[in-house]
C-alpha cells in the first residue's frame, strides 16, 4: 500500500505558512545522518513531527466541529471556500477520494503514517546515545517521550475514525522484500493496547509542567499524555467499540476477527483510573477550572459568570488548560474567530464594522441543547414553557446583560442558563467585549441580526446564530484584529465529564459521578444535578438511573464543549450518531425584515446517516487494491 509503506528513508521536509515553534523543519537536509549531527539538527527534526498536528483551529478542516449538528454552512463551496469537510453533512463522503483522509492527508485530512514514519525515524536516531554528541541525557529523554506522545496521538486519530488499524512500530529497511510491505489492520483491542503502552511510556520523562514559557508552550507536558490514554480508553470501553455486535463478521482476510463484540465493564473500570490518574496530576499542577478575575471596575454576577465559561476555551494559556494546539495560531485562530465574530448595532459606529464572514454558525438543534435557567432541558423544565420557541417577548430590565432591553426576541432566548448567552450570539442578544469600558457600559454591545440590518458584508450565519465563545473577549474593533490563543485540545472540564462517565458506566450513578459533573455545573452558574432535577424536572429521578444519568452526563459534554471538535467524536463512540446526525437541519430566517419574519424555524438540509456503514470512515479503494492485506471497512 502506497502510502503505508513506512520504509522511506528521507523526510518530507515540507513548510507551511503556521507562524510559531513548531514550524522549524530541518534545512534541505540531504541525509537522515546529517539531520542528527547536532542538538540544533535533531530539534528540527523533533519540530518536524509536531508539524503534523491537525489544523483545529480552522473549521473546514476540524471534523470534530464541521461535520457534528452543533454549527451549519449552507452550500460551504461558495459560502466559506472550496473545502471538502465541510461537504460531510451533506453525505460526500466516498471511497474513491475520502474526505479527511486520516491515513494519508488527502483532502483537508491528517497525513498520520507520514507523521509516523516520522516519528519512528527520530527514534531510530535519537536513542543512538552517540548520534548527537551534544545532546544530554535529560533532554534526549524528554525529546523521546513527546515524540511517543506524537507517535500514539497519531495513531489516536487514527483509530477514532477507522477503528483497527495497521500499527506501525517500526520503519521497515529499503531493502525489505515489497511483499513484507503489505501491512494487515490490528485488532480494535490490540491497538488500544498499543496506543496505551506508547502513552505510558511517553509519561515517564515528560515535564510535569512547561516552565520555559516563552518558547515551549504547546509542547506535550505528563499531564497530556495521561489526559490523552483517559480519552483514549473513554473511546474503547464506549458501545462502539466494545460489545458492538455489528461488527461480529467484520475480519481481516486470514480470519482474524478485528472486533471483540462481547461487553466488558472492565474496560470502563479501567477509563475510571485512567481519568482519575489524570485529574489528580492535573490539580497537582494547579490546573483548575478557570474563573473570570475581578476587573478594576466590577461587572456584574451575570457577566463575570458567562466569561468564565466564555474564556474556558478563548483565554490564551488559562489556568483549566491541559493541552492547547498552536498549530497554524496565527492565522487559524484569527479564522475561527472571523467565523463567530457577529454585527453590532449601528448606534456604535466602531462595533459596526466589518468584523468577519460568520457563514458557519449553530444549528436551532444546538440552540435548543442548552439547558433552561434551572438546569435541566427545555422539554424537561416543568416550571416554563418552551413548546412554541417562535413566541416574541421584549427584553426587559431583569435580563439586560442578555437581551437588549426593549427589543424583541423569541422565547427560545428567554430563560436559558448562563451558558447559552456565554456561547451564542443571537439577534438582539448581549454581547460583551473588553472595549466595554464601564460596568454602565456591559449592554451596549447587542446583536440586530435581521435582512435589513445586514452590514454590506457581514452576512448572518444561515441559522441565525454565532459561535460567541470561539471569540477572545480582547479582539479589537479599531483595527479588526483578534488575539490568537491555543486550540484547547484538553481542558480540565474535557476530563471531569470523561471521568463522570466512565465512573457511571462502571459502577452506576454516585457521590463521585455527581461531584465532577456538579463541578463543571458550578463554573457554569447552575444548581447541582440532584437539586435541579428535584426541583424542576417532569422526571426527578432521571439522576437516579445509569441510564438517566448517561443522558445527563452526554448533554453535559455537548453543551459545555460545544464548538471545541468533542461532539462529532462522541456521538459516534456512544452509537447515537445514527439519531442525532439524521433529520432536518434548523434555523431562522435571517433575511426576514421583521421581527414576526424571521422568528420561523425552517429546514435547509435533510441529513442522512447510514448506519452501521458511517460509523467507520472508509479507507480509500486505491489502496485497498494496492496492499491484498488490506480490508475495506463493512459496508464500504
Amino acid at each position: 500500500m502506497k502510502n503505508i509503506r513506512l520504509f522511506i528513508l528521507l523526510a518530507l521536509l515540507t513548510t507551511s505558512c503556521k507562524k510559531n515553534f513548531l514550524d522549524v523543519v530541518p534545512d534541505n537536509v540531504a541525509t537522515i545522518d546529517n539531520a542528527f549531527t547536532s542538538k540544533t539538527e535533531a530539534e528540527k527534526y523533533l519540530f518536524t513531527c509536531y508539524s503534523y498536528l491537525p489544523i483545529s483551529f480552522d473549521p473546514t478542516y476540524n471534523v470534530g466541529l464541521s461535520a457534528s449538528d452543533e454549527v451549519f454552512v449552507l452550500d460551504p463551496t461558495s459560502a466559506i471556500r472550496s473545502t471538502n469537510v465541510l461537504r460531510m453533512p451533506y453525505g460526500d463522503q466516498n471511497i474513491s477520494a475520502p474526505i479527511a483522509n486520516f491515513m494519508t492527508g488527502d483532502r483537508d485530512g491528517v497525513a498520520s503514517y507520514k507523521a509516523i514514519r516520522d516519528c519512528n525515524i527520530f527514534l531510530e536516531n535519537i536513542s543512538d546515545q552517540g548520534k548527537v554528541p551534544d545532546l544530554d541525557i535529560d533532554t534526549r529523554e524528554r525529546w523521546i517521550s513527546e515524540v511517543l506522545f506524537l507517535k500514539a496521538y497519531y495513531h489516536f486519530l487514527m483509530f477514532r475514525a477507522y477503528g483497527p488499524i495497521p500499527v506501525i512500530d517500526k520503519n521497515l529497511p529499503i531493502s525489505v522484500a515489497i511483499e513484507d510491505t503489505y501491512v494487515k489492520r490490528q485488532p480494535v483491542d490490540s491497538v488500544v493496547n498499543y496506543i496505551s503502552t506508547l502513552l505510558d511510556e511517553a509519561a515517564l520523562h515528560l515535564p510535569n509542567s512547561i516552565n520555559n514559557i516563552s518558547s515551549e508552550l504547546g509542547r506535550i507536558t505528563k499531564v497530556a499524555a495521561l489526559g490523552l490514554k483517559a480519552k483514549l480508553l473513554v473511546t474503547a470501553a464506549s458501545p462502539l467499540f466494545n460489545g458492538n455486535s455489528d461488527y461480529t463478521a467484520f475480519k481481516n482476510k486470514d480470519g482474524q476477527a478485528l472486533f471483540n463484540v462481547t461487553y466488558s465493564v472492565e474496560k470502563w473500570q479501567r477509563a475510571a483510573e485512567a481519568c482519575k490518574a489524570a485529574i489528580d496530576l492535573a490539580t497537582a499542577q494547579g490546573i483548575q477550572l478557570y474563573t473570570f478575575p475581578a476587573q478594576t471596575v466590577p461587572l456584574s454576577d451575570e457577566t463575570m459568570t458567562q466569561m468564565s465559561i466564555r474564556n474556558s476555551m478563548s483565554e490564551p494559556w488559562n489556568s483549566e488548560l491541559i493541552w492547547g494546539n498552536t498549530t497554524a495560531i496565527t492565522w487559524a485562530c484569527s479564522f475561527l474567530q472571523r467565523c463567530g465574530i457577529g454585527q453590532f448595532d449601528f448606534d456604535n459606529a466602531v462595533a459596526s464594522k466589518t468584523a468577519g464572514h460568520p457563514l458557519m454558525g449553530p444549528t436551532i438543534k444546538m440552540a435548543k441543547m442548552f439547558y433552561t435557567k434551572n438546569g435541566v432541558p427545555i422539554d424537561e423544565d416543568k416550571t416554563l414553557d418552551f413548546s412554541n420557541i417562535s413566541t416574541l417577548r421584549v427584553g426587559n430590565h431583569a435580563e439586560r446583560f442578555n437581551i437588549k432591553e426593549g427589543e424583541t426576541t423569541a422565547r427560545l432566548n428567554f430563560d436559558r442558563e448562563p451558558r447559552y448567552y456565554a456561547d451564542l450570539g443571537f439577534d438582539r442578544g448581549i454581547w460583551y467585549m473588553a472595549n466595554s469600558p464601564s460596568k454602565s457600559d456591559e449592554n451596549t454591545f447587542w446583536l440586530m441580526a435581521r435582512g435589513s440590518e445586514l452590514s454590506q458584508s457581514s452576512p448572518v450565519p444561515v441559522c441565525g446564530f454565532y459561535m460567541k465563545k470561539t471569540v477572545n473577549w480582547h479582539m479589537d474593533w479599531n483595527t479588526l484584529t483578534y488575539p490568537s490563543y491555543p486550540y484547547p485540545e484538553m481542558r480540565l472540564a474535557d476530563l471531569y465529564l470523561l471521568y463522570a462517565e466512565a465512573l457511571n458506566e462502571a459502577q452506576g450513578p454516585g457521590a463521585d459521578v455527581y461531584e465532577y459533573i456538579n463541578k463543571v455545573r458550578a463554573r457554569a452558574g447552575l444548581q447541582t444535578v440532584q437539586s435541579s432535577w428535584e426541583q424542576f424536572s417532569r422526571n426527578p429521578t432521571r439522576y437516579t438511573t445509569k441510564e438517566g444519568m448517561r443522558s445527563i452526563i452526554q448533554r453535559e459534554r455537548a453543551i459545555e464543549l460545544c464548538f471545541e471538535g468533542h461532539r462529532y467524536w462522541d456521538l459516534l463512540r456512544w452509537k447515537t450518531a445514527a439519531q442525532e446526525l439524521s433529520g432536518n437541519i434548523t434555523g431562522w430566517v435571517v433575511s426576514g425584515q421583521t421581527a414576526e419574519l424571521y422568528y420561523r424555524e425552517v429546514s435547509f438540509l435533510a441529513r442522512h446517516f447510514v448506519a452501521p456503514r458511517d460509523y467507520l470512515w472508509p479507507i480509500k479503494e486505491d489502496d485497498i487494491l494496492k496492499n491484498p492485506n488490506l480490508v475495506q471497512n463493512p459496508n464500504w
